[in-house]
């Protein structure tokens, strides 16, 4: 008996890499919400870099006691902790890592940040055909790390981003949007929810002795700035001296792996800062007793990304010293001393933070950045093309040419959903109207929609048998203009101009609302008003006539009107008021530089609208101008540049 499961997808195999202490509490709250989700997913746990080293604490300790189970453990971090060794480190990754991924076959491999660690694991999964998710991609510190993120970020397929300025830089380096998700820092949900714990006091005095008292010792966390090791260390030598000088208890980490820190730790020791009564310098402190930590500090001070990142959770007061983290996004918690090269400027730094408290800062997230995390995972189609897509700006055409382009014409179908008749039409690249179809337009929604899609078939059909067109896709709707591109929204489904609400109470609209523009100014809605004074014997007046079978529309209430009949002027002045009150709404929000006009009742809402705009607008928006289009057939070309705009601007 053969039975079949249909409908049910295969669990999602993640791999998740850690490489040293930092990027654990990034990673370990995602690896907690994959393990407790066994229905969606299969993790899987490498460890390598610094996590397997003595000196850093061998802290791949921490990740078995959080009762993950570690399936491959590679030594990957070649010593000397100078620039030649991290090559060396990189290298020594790359050759083992295939066997690993091998055996392993994740579906998705999940890659933190900008260490030489992590971008080996993303070189040899690109190479092996494995999807990445990146988490914190998009962002900018200052250091050689901008240059292995934002390398790690082009080999990445998926992108988990903090800031709302990180996704904006991954957009702007051409990565696919629809794979950027802005879910905020991991290691604020577990921060945000734990850092008031009742035993903060027990923590404090476990790490810096039972004397001390909250917000009354400092945290120091420095490492070296690889692309001027002879500097850091400098700066590095100042900032002891200068703590030394402050006199209160300081909590000193040691500094990670990168090159300059053996020399780092040598000058720790010169300094006897192991043996100094005022310092307590450790290997590595567990995430959760580091929040306890850094939260009820002080002051911290260095130049980890924590400093400018974690501790604005708390308001926790910093000086972030040097480069390294010049252009991160910080709260008002940080007072940069990029040239820190005096001992006395560090202690007056140190004397304008430390006790202080500012607001809470989440430039870096809300706590809820693993649910995100999960259920773009869970999205992750495994049966899409692998290949990575860039979205390029417009360029110059190339002149190099596929058969395809020169025997079909790429166009995009336009639909006008007019108040007479429905109207849809094809439109080349070039904005050339192929071919134009037209109907009446059917009393009921249903007919109509049925109606659009008999259209909007035959003409795709015919565009493909007859015309040679390649249909890119239909525009429908109204559009925004920003710096020369459309605003396509979230949904593409922005600028829906005729839905603006004038009126609560006014006539009723087709979107089922009321009071919209829509209903006031469309052709639809002046066409309805026409026959409502036609049915009262209200709308001919002298000079005017209808056959027996002809239909009323909205041409004959403005010729009514323009012949002096005092109701359809009143009717038109209103649905005037509301398309100029609707614009000026717009001129609010957005604040445009020109108005445009388009359509057959365009001419007659020009000055009502310019009138409305000097009435009711600021003074800010009083000056904008109104115009009509030129275009022979703008409603249909404005919905065809919709398409044409997206699918050709962006798909390399």
């Amino acid at each position: 008996m053969i039975i079949f499961l249909l409908g049910r997808r295969r669990r999602l195999r993640v791999c998740v890499a850690t490489c040293n202490r930092a990027d654990y509490s990034k990673l370990a709250p995602i690896m907690f919400g994959i393990k407790a989700q066994p229905e969606n997913f299969e993790l899987e746990v490498m460890v390598l870099g610094s996590h397997l080293i003595d000196d850093y604490g061998n802290t791949f300790r921490m990740i078995e006691q959080d009762d993950f189970d570690i399936g491959s453990k590679l030594h990957t971090i070649v010593r000397g902790e100078d620039e030649a060794a991290m090559v060396e480190s990189v290298g020594l990754a790359l050759v083992k890592l295939p066997d690993v991924l091998q055996r392993l076959q994740p579906d998705v491999l999940v890659v933190h940040g900008d260490r030489f660690d992590a971008l080996a694991l993303a070189t040899a999964a690109a190479l092996m055909n494995v999807r990445i998710l990146h988490l914190e991609g998009g962002e900018v510190s200052g250091t050689i790390d901008d240059s292995i993120r934002h390398a790690i970020s082009k080999l990445a397929h998926y992108h988990a981003c903090c800031t709302r300025s990180a996704e904006q830089h991954l957009i702007a380096m051409c990565e696919d949007h629809s794979r950027i998700l802005l879910t905020g820092c991991p290691s604020y949900d577990k921060l945000l929810s734990a850092h008031r714990r009742d035993d903060y006091m027990d923590i404090i005095h476990s790490w810096l002795g039972d004397d001390v008292k909250e917000q009354d010792y400092i945290v120091a966390l420095q490492h070296p700035v690889t692309t001027d090791i002879k500097n850091s260390i400098k700066i590095y030598e100042l900032m002891l001296d200068a703590l030394i000088s402050f006199n209160k208890r300081t909590l000193i980490l040691f500094p990670n792996i990168d090159a300059g820190s053996k020399e780092m730790v040598r000058v720790m020791r010169k300094k006897g800062i192991e043996r100094h009564p005022n310092f307590r310098a450790v290997k590595h402190v567990p995430f959760e007793q580091f929040i306890q930590l850094v939260s009820h500090a002080g002051c911290m001070i260095g130049n980890s990304s924590c400093g400018v990142r974690e501790a604005g959770a708390f308001g926790t007061p910093v000086i972030n010293l040097g480069t390294r983290q010049t252009g991160r996004e910080t709260g008002e918690n940080v007072l940069h001393v990029r040239d820190a090269d005096t001992q006395n400027k560090i202690y007056h730094a140190l004397e304008l933070q430390f006790g202080k408290r500012y607001p809470c800062s989440k430039i870096y997230g809300d706590g809820n950045a693993v649910p995100r995390i999960l259920k773009f995972l869970q999205s992750i189609d495994l049966d899409e093309p692998l290949q990575k897509t860039f979205r390029f700006p417009t360029v110059k055409e190339c002149i190099s040419q596929d058969i395809d382009h020169i025997l079909e014409t790429q166009s995009a179908l336009a639909v006008d959903l007019g108040g007479t008749n429905l109207r849809v039409a094809i439109v080349s690249m070039k904005g050339k109207i192929v071919k134009k179809y037209s109907q009446p337009n059917p009393k009921t929604y249903e007919d109509r929609i049925a109606l659009i899609l008999k259209m909007c078939s035959d003409a795709a059909c015919d565009a493909a048998v007859n015309l040679n067109c390649r249909i890119l896709g239909v525009g429908i709707g109204g559009g925004i203009v920003q710096h020369g591109e459309l605003v396509h929204g979230s949904t593409f489904c922005a600028a829906e101009l005729g839905h603006i609400m004038v009126s609560l109470e006014g006539p009723e609209c087709s979107c089922g609302s009321r009071g919209c523009i829509e209903a006031y100014a469309s052709g639809a809605a002046l066409q309805r008003e026409a026959k409502r004074l036609h049915d009262e014997d209200l709308l001919l007046v002298e000079g005017m006539s209808l056959k027996k079978d002809e239909q009323v529309t909205a041409a004959h209430l403005i010729s009514a009107a323009h012949l002096g009949n005092s109701k359809a002027e009143a009717m038109l002045q209103t649905a005037g008021a509301a398309l100029g009150m609707g614009i000026v709404n717009i001129l609010h929000t957005v604040n445009p530089g020109l108005v445009v006009l388009s359509g057959i009742l365009a001419s007659f809402y020009q000055n009502p609208v310019q009138q409305a705009i000097r009435q009711r607008a600021l003074s800010s928006a009083q000056g904008i101008h109104v115009v009509i289009s030129e275009l022979e057939e703008p409603a249909l070309l404005g919905a065809a540049s919709m398409v044409l705009d997206y699918t050709t601007r962006r798909t390399y």
